[in-house]
């Protein structure tokens, strides 16, 4: 499957629906391939994953001790327009680089600013930071000063209005008497999948650098540490679910994925302004039109154990 389309699938139970008629139409019409892009829900996870992203940055940014910059390719992608967006996986996909694996955020003490500023220009911008190999001279001084990194995601929930929001864990019997709760339960968790369990960490040992997941609802965040999560896995109190993802192409493929309780994470941040949900579209031009939702504004201020958490990890890399 193509970087792009991996990226942009969505599990087959949020799709809402899906506008049709694309097949009387050649795809060699379109400004924007239908093959990629069939229907509002994965364009509007295109925004929403932009803007969960822009959050976690402006939430660090704004605690005057540290300071986020993207990294992986979904970070470093253009935002601006969806077109922008495939054509640089396309670029990527192209210099053999589309399955590179590496987290979508790093972390740096803002005493950092002014080197990590002037190495990222020095490589013509983050968009070209997936271009350039890990092991020039450039990203790995990049890499020494950074205390973490950061693999994000986002799931368009009010956390707190979830029904088990609040549910204390209790013996399953399908646990074999460990906590959790019922097969079905509704509440906010934080995904890690199986596909990348082993590529995060060998880059986590390689770089010497922790991974923690930040995963942004549309309230609120968490965050756990990939030891942590790994931990919980093997101890079988976290277990596998798989799940349909379908693709902007319409192809789909089974994922085993893990849905970690909000319980062992840490509290990240809290929304204090709403994004505005603003209707945008794309247009071939043939003058077809295809409506979607944009996120646009809001703003997520860190919790004090989040920084807590940033702070001993900083203090650990002196």
């Amino acid at each position: 499957m193509h970087i792009f389309e991996k990226l942009l699938s969505v599990n087959a139970e949020d799709i809402e629906f899906e506008l049709r008629g694309y097949t009387a139409v050649e795809w060699l019409d379109f400004l924007l391939n239908p093959r990629r892009l069939r229907g509002s829900d994965f364009l509007m996870r295109w925004s929403q994953g932009v803007w969960s992203e822009e959050r976690i940055i402006q939430a660090v940014n704004s605690t005057h001790e540290f300071f986020a910059i993207p990294y992986g390719p979904s970070g470093t992608a253009p935002d601006e327009d969806v077109r922008s967006f495939e054509l640089y996986f396309e670029r990527l996909e192209a210099a053999g680089l589309g399955e590179n694996k590496r987290p979508d955020l790093l972390i740096f003490k803002k005493s950092s600013r002014p080197v990590i500023d002037a190495l990222v220009r020095s490589l013509g911008g983050v968009s070209e930071l997936p271009f350039t190999p890990e092991s020039s001279d450039a990203i790995q001084e990049l890499l020494d000063r950074a205390i973490l990194a950061v693999e994000c995601e986002n799931s368009l929930w009010r956390g707190k209005l979830m029904p088990d929001y609040g549910t204390e864990l209790k013996p399953q019997k399908r646990m074999g008497g460990k906590l959790g709760l019922k097969k079905n339960a509704v509440l906010p968790t934080l995904i890690l999948k199986e596909e990348d369990r082993e590529p995060l960490q060998k880059w986590q040992d390689m770089n010497n650098i922790p991974i923690h997941i930040w995963h942004v609802f549309y309230d609120m965040a968490f965050g756990i540490p990939l030891d942590k999560a790994q931990e919980l896995i093997e101890q079988g109190l976290i277990l596998p679910t798989e799940q349909v993802f379908q693709a902007p192409g319409g192809a789909t493929t089974r994922k085993v994925i893990y849905k970690i309780y909000y319980h062992y994470a840490y509290p990240l941040g809290d929304a204090t302004q709403e994004p505005e949900l603003k209707a945008r579209f794309i247009e071939d031009k043939n003058g077809h039109i295809l409506p979607y939702v944009h996120f646009e504004g809001g703003r997520m201020d860190l919790r004090t154990e989040a920084l807590a958490v940033l702070r001993e990890i900083g203090n650990a890399k002196n």
